[in-house]
């Protein structure tokens, strides 16, 4: 093992600014701070039971040196004063409890960040999610042994209050079949990462069947609101009813159980969770219920033929007194169930359902109503809401529109998700959202994709410059993405921006990061995260990367309809019905692939990491990168046979095409091969998580159609008519690419070879007769998928390097 390289002083790491409270009010005012504040305030955990919180973390994460910290909660101020922050110093020699560091902090999560922040920058330590290659520990020392705090101790503020976490849509992409055991991995590492604002959805419909109840809806007027569990998400927000459903009394009862553990958990750390509120959402039996109340019919969203089994979901207007009724009924029956734990909600009702007029005066009544709605249940209510509507739907809300909504409720009673800040934020173009405070958040990932992609530059920087803007009010940073366990780099770097208030030199940084990622220094690893930094992360054609390979997303038209000249022609599409769509990179007419980098470049970084193999191969963290690299660049070359393989039949030629749809099929079953591998690229472990929460046949036999519906076709189909939006949630799993997707292409590939042979034209329906049939059976299906890896990593991705790219 080399000696590793210098890391950075925690001193020179940060140069920290006033205090929160000083920034946030000279944000917005003194009343910002102090409604914000109040949300933690009165209803935070004892200091014993968050230091025992914190240690909780430790014992979880290092057991064998549980005895070497000590932590304690600076409740007086008397290290913090009005700031959010952890000190780092060390413990006096004298001591006979083994305790070597002394972590002082507002809140456990001050506590857990500080510990995290030692032992990266004092012990070259990595942690990760488990499916990203877990943590590096073992650079640690051994208790009695570790690394001594300069001079008095470290202490670091945050530059901002708040630090949030998740999207509306992640509880079903990542969290959807998690149990209290995977849960608690996940909170501890939210409080490593200094996370003290998460969204807390779990159970809710549980909490919704009781409210709805008291309105004399039934159950089985619920069986045909409540989503399936794979699609709550959708459900939640008003875009779908019943797809996936319904819901059993198990799932609402077990949810709820989970939904208590985890909040118990976040209050414990000193976290403020938030809660959900109502959006207007309402099961269809409330127009016999209420005749005179003023309930629309929203319209289709993406279904193919707007089946009313599923198609096109009511809402209450804001407006309507029922709806501060209902609204105030369920936050104090959240109240009930979990005690008063919070005072922030989320609310996103304007959220892809647009406003009937663009009046302002309008709209800023709708908004009162919703925010009356809050303070009726909860009289220190704060409404957190995405911020997404202003970018997809720009068209709509201008400036008095804006104005109209942001200012519906007092300064410093609402929050606003700035959700695309990493690449199309909205502060810069809304003059720090007149004036209401705001979150700059990093989005990166849709549907929960496996891409490598990232914007290091603008993560390291994007927050300091909202921050130290001309009036600015930034009160928080956060991860919205729609899906987790993957790109560790990305989200390691966007935790710290949490806790700094200058920009980070990345390449520096990288340095650091690929010392503690695999808990070694070797030259050819740092140099190919020298490559990646300045081609796959770093990304700035402001571009939504969303994983369209066409391995995992095959174009559904004929080769006849685009021309032959397509694999040169680039350009942007118009938006497709779903805004998440809003950004997609397509030829003339040929959807294309994001590519931002040089495959050519990503190449020599993969050689350099396949070399460094013989010394890191035992590193499970390795392994990961290794693998989704090796996944990558062999992805990216598929797409260029794919487009080989069209061009030969444009220019009719048969051997062409038969060439080049052997190799892409090749390709599919070597990445299959490559990622069997290793555990965290297997499509077993989603299945069987997903049949592992039914108690009953018939419960797993609908969670596992779920579980496979969401990853493949996603949503409703015909004959011939496939979802529009299939692949969204695309995954390169080891069993998903072989029974799925191979099939796919194979048939695809058959028929268009027929075609050549026969001088006729593709037929395209037939295909998708075909496909769509052998679709609903597979997400059907019952067949077992792998939970273990099998093969050497290395000397698979070192096989498929030669044979590819030798």
């Amino acid at each position: 093992m080399r000696p590793p390289p210098p890391l950075p002083s925690l001193l020179l790491l940060l140069v920290l600014l006033p205090s929160p409270l000083a920034v946030a009010a000279a944000a917005a005012g003194p009343a910002t701070w102090e409604a914000l504040r109040a949300a933690a305030g009165r209803r935070a955990a004892s200091p014993v039971t968050q230091e025992g919180a914190a240690a909780g973390v430790l014992r979880r994460l290092l057991p064998t040196h549980a005895p070497s910290f000590r932590f304690q909660i600076d409740h007086k101020g008397g290290v913090c004063g009005e700031s959010s922050c952890f000190k780092i110093s060390n413990v006096d020699g004298s001591r006979k409890d083994g305790a070597e560091i002394l972590i002082q902090g507002t809140t456990a999560v001050e506590l857990a960040s500080g510990l995290h922040w030692y032992l990266k920058y004092s012990c070259g330590v990595h942690i990760s999610w488990d499916k990203t290659g877990g943590a590096q520990l073992a650079s640690v020392p051994p208790p009695g042994s570790l690394p001594r705090v300069k001079g008095t101790g470290v202490k670091i503020e945050r530059p901002v209050p708040w630090n949030y976490y998740q999207n509306v849509v992640t509880s079903s992409y990542s969290f959807v079949w998690w149990d209290w055991r995977r849960w608690e991995k996940e909170i501890d590492w939210m409080a490593l990462q200094g996370i003290n604002l998460p969204l807390a959805f779990t159970g809710q419909e549980a909490i919704w069947q009781k409210v709805f109840k008291s309105f004399n809806v039934t159950d089985s007027d619920l069986d045909e609101f409540f989503g399936g569990p794979a699609f709550l998400a959708w459900a939640r927000m008003g875009n779908l009813h019943a797809w996936g459903g319904p819901l059993s009394k198990n799932w609402l009862d077990q949810q709820l159980a989970l939904q208590k553990k985890i909040l118990s958990r976040m209050i414990e750390l000193g976290m403020v969770p938030v809660l959900p509120s109502f959006s207007g959402n309402v099961p269809v039996v409330f127009r016999k219920l209420f005749p005179s109340a003023s309930i629309t019919r929203l319209g289709d969203w993406n279904t193919v033929d707007a089946d009313p089994r599923w198609c096109c979901t009511y809402i209450l207007d804001p407006s309507d007194t029922l709806f501060i009724d209902v609204g105030q009924a369920f936050i104090k029956q959240q109240i009930k169930e979990y005690g008063d734990i919070t005072s922030i909600y989320n609310c996103d009702t304007f959220n892809e359902n647009t406003p009937p007029t663009n009046e302002p005066a309008y709209i800023s009544s709708l908004g009162s109503a919703i925010y009356e709605a809050m303070l009726r249940g909860n009289k220190d209510a704060v409404w957190l809401m995405q911020g997404w509507l202003f970018y997809s739907d720009a068209a709509f809300w201008k400036e008095p529109q804006m104005k109209a909504l942001l200012h519906s409720v007092p300064i410093g009673k609402m929050m606003v998700l700035d959700l695309f800040a990493d690449v199309k934020p909205i502060w810069q173009m809304s003059s720090q959202f007149y004036g209401v405070p705001y979150i700059w958040c990093m989005l990166h990932n849709f549907g929960g994709n496996i891409e490598m992609y990232g914007v290091l530059d603008s993560i390291s920087s994007g927050p300091i410059d909202a921050r130290t803007s001309y009036n600015s009010t930034m009160v928080g940073v956060g991860m919205c993405m729609e899906g987790i366990e993957h790109n560790p780099v990305v989200f390691d770097l966007m935790s710290e921006m949490a806790f700094r208030s200058q920009k980070v030199k990345v390449e520096d940084w990288l340095k650091t990061y690929s010392y503690r990622r695999y808990g070694q220094s070797n030259v050819e690893i740092q140099k190919a995260w020298g490559i990646l930094y300045h081609t796959i992360y770093n990304c700035t054609d402001g571009i939504a990367d969303h994983n369209k390979d066409y391995i995992v997303e095959f174009p559904d038209m004929s080769p006849s309809s685009f021309s032959s000249r397509f694999s040169k022609q680039r350009s942007i599409s118009p938006p497709r019905k779903h805004p998440r769509f809003f950004l997609s990179e397509v030829s003339a007419s040929l959807p294309q692939p994001h590519l931002w980098y040089s495959t050519k470049e990503a190449v020599k970084a993969l050689e350099l990491f396949i070399n460094a193999g013989n010394d890191l191969s035992k590193s499970l963290t390795f392994r990961y990168d290794l693998v989704d690299q090796t996944r990558q660049a062999l992805s990216k070359l598929a797409n260029k046979v794919y487009l080989d393989a069209m061009n030969s039949y444009q220019m009719k030629d048969s051997s062409g095409l038969n060439f080049h749809t052997k190799k892409f099929l090749e390709l599919i079953v070597d990445i299959d091969t490559l990622l069997a591998s290793d555990d965290n690229f297997l499509l077993g472990p989603w299945l069987e998580s997903a049949k592992s929460l039914g108690m009953t046949e018939d419960e797993r036999t609908q969670y596992e159609w779920n579980a496979r519906t969401q990853v493949t076709m996603w949503y409703d189909v015909t004959k011939t008519e496939q979802s529009k939006l299939h692949d969204y949630a695309n995954k390169f799993w080891s069993g998903l690419l072989k029974s799925y997707y191979l099939p796919r292409a194979s048939k695809y590939f058959s028929r268009l070879s027929r075609s050549l042979q026969e001088n006729r034209s593709f037929q395209l329906e037939e295909w998708r007769r075909d496909w769509i049939s052998y679709s609903n059976e597979w997400q059907s299906a019952k067949d077992l998928y792998p939970v273990k890896a099998t093969g050497d990593a290395l000397a698979i991705s070192r096989s498929l390097f030669a044979k590819y790219f030798g």
